[in-house]
């Protein structure tokens, strides 16, 4: 295999992998950055070697065998007598020196799934929420410092910062690398339901690289989701968030061409959808309200997902239904990409003059000038109102702002149209 489609085969395995690969590390040496200094190790042996020696049959396991290697050399390296002496103290006489390596294979947790284990660790709450989340976008995502920055609208160096001060502070405090307990559960729920649905997003629409979509993300987001869902049966948003992803990953298949193109969501064939998926997102949605609580910002999103969801046809959608939801989403989560869904339902509801002077306010805003979706936003609303020069340029603009290969040529096309 030619050295360049080498180097994409590993970068895909990467990013398939390099989660359960952390995680699993993480089991056996219990310390977080250490995981991910094997897992680059590992990593570096498979770019050294797989040029020459092919891809394997099975790359997660070659890996995850390097690393581990790595890991016990590691540990006999750490295991002088001057340690064991002072491990063993006074039994010193009547015990023997240990020479196996650890039981790497142990599991002390009654869930046994390494990336769960893994996402309620990189939520502890000795981290800062930021820090939780981006730590586990790393961790559990594979995602760059630079996916992640564009996540948060934040500068990458900031990212780059709250992940090296997350890793050090989990080695510091020796956190278990385990699920809570009941009595901790809810404090760090909220954090790990943010992180899987950033994790998702990041599936369902890649913020960089050559393709639309990463399948793999969203089926790992959705996978986790249901487990966490399943520990908190009588959370809202537990059921809410995965009945979200859900709907939402219904649309998978329709919202690419044949090409690769990303077809959006009006232009989709809804025959497409999938209706296994749409199914069990409303009845997570079900469950949800039967809790009879108070809708949270979940339950909101899948509600509008799921006015799409029940629309056979585009021009069936409950458009003033989605704007009166993101209206109450915007009081319980005040956010400017919040508000700008909100122009759009407006938009579609009313016309475009209605979500043109939310849009427009919102340029005003420092968190959304690197933030690609406004203009294309803008853009569209410019054109249905026939100002067709003034939505070219917002068209260019949001294609210049995007990291994504797929969205520059949709966005390239729309501004020729």
């Amino acid at each position: 295999m030619p050295t360049v489609e080498t180097h994409r085969a590993i970068d895909a395995v990467w990013r398939i992998e390099s989660a359960r690969l952390i995680a699993g590390l993480t089991r056996m040496v219990h310390d977080v950055g250490l995981a991910e200094e094997l897992a680059q190790d590992a990593l570096v042996a498979a770019l050294e070697q797989w040029p020459e020696s092919g891809v394997p049959d099975s790359p997660g396991a070659w890996l995850m065998a390097i690393a581990k290697r790595r890991a016990i050399d590691m540990f006999r390296r750490r295991e002088t007598l001057d340690r064991k002496v002072t491990e063993i103290g006074r039994d010193m006489e009547t015990r023997e020196l240990p020479t196996a390596e650890p039981d790497f294979d142990a599991i002390h947790s009654s869930i046994s799934d390494d990336l769960l284990r893994l996402v309620f660790i990189s939520c502890h709450p000795v981290l800062s929420t930021e820090a939780r989340v981006a730590l586990t976008l790393r961790l559990l995502g594979g995602l760059t410092t630079e996916e992640i920055a564009r996540a948060f609208l934040t500068p990458e160096p900031t990212i780059a910062q709250r992940i090296v001060r997350a890793k050090k502070t989990l080695a510091q405090k020796k956190i278990p690398f385990e699920v809570p307990g009941q009595a901790e559960l809810g404090e760090r729920l909220d954090s790990v339901l943010e992180v899987l649905y950033l994790v998702f997003n990041e599936g369902y629409s890649a913020t960089g690289g050559e393709n639309w979509m990463r399948p793999a993300l969203c089926e790992d987001a959705m996978r986790l989701g249901r487990m966490v869902a399943e520990l908190v049966p009588k959370e809202p948003e537990a059921h809410g968030l995965i009945a979200l992803m859900e709907i939402q990953a219904s649309r998978s298949r329709a919202r690419t061409a044949q090409d690769g193109t990303p077809v959006l969501l009006l232009d989709q064939d809804r025959a497409r959808w999938d209706q296994l998926l749409v199914r069990r997102g409303l009845a997570a949605l079900e469950r949800a309200a039967a809790l009879d609580v108070p809708m949270g910002p979940y339950v909101l999103q899948a509600e509008i997902a799921a006015c799409h969801a029940r629309a056979r046809v585009a021009e069936d959608t409950d458009w003033p239904r989605i704007a009166a939801l993101y209206a109450r989403l915007v009081q319980l989560v005040p956010s400017p990409v919040v508000e700008l869904n909100r122009a759009v339902a407006l938009s579609m509801a009313f016309g475009p003059e209605a979500g043109l002077a939310i849009v427009d306010e919102l340029t005003e805003v420092p968190a959304m000038k690197g933030y690609h979706l406004l203009p294309s936003v803008r853009g569209d609303l410019l054109a249905r109102l026939g100002r067709h020069d003034e939505a070219r340029a917002e068209f260019e603009r949001a294609a210049s702002l995007t990291r994504n290969e797929r969205e520059r040529e949709l966005l390239m096309k729309r501004a020729a149209e």
